[in-house]
């Protein structure tokens, strides 16, 4: 399967629907059914995609809100410290290299 479902245009508002070739982007298609995925649109991820590609792309990668994350994290059985998103900030703030 390279073309994506119909149903799940509403969450590629940004690009070209048509042109997304799954095989190539499934990280890509995944991080948005995380985050903006309906019941239809979770069913479909569950068809395709494996548990651990799943959890992977919720540790990995930063951008999911914490509402999206946190329940993820529990559907998952993901430890919350292991997702980047929900992690705490240093209270120090970055380092910076040149003072000046």
């Amino acid at each position: 399967m390279n073309k994506l479902p119909s149903a799940l245009k509403k969450y590629f508002w940004d690009v070209e629907f048509e042109k997304i070739e799954f095989s190539k982007r499934k990280i890509y298609v995944l991080k948005r059914l995380l985050e903006y995925g309906d019941e239809k649109a979770i069913d479909w991820m569950w068809e395709n995609f494996k548990k651990s590609e799943m959890e992977d792309a919720l540790v990995n990668f930063r951008g999911y809100s914490r509402k999206s994350a946190n329940f993820w994290a529990l559907i998952l059985n993901v430890p919350r410290e292991r997702i980047l998103c929900l992690r705490k900030r240093s209270p120090k703030g970055q380092k910076t290299n040149w003072p000046y």
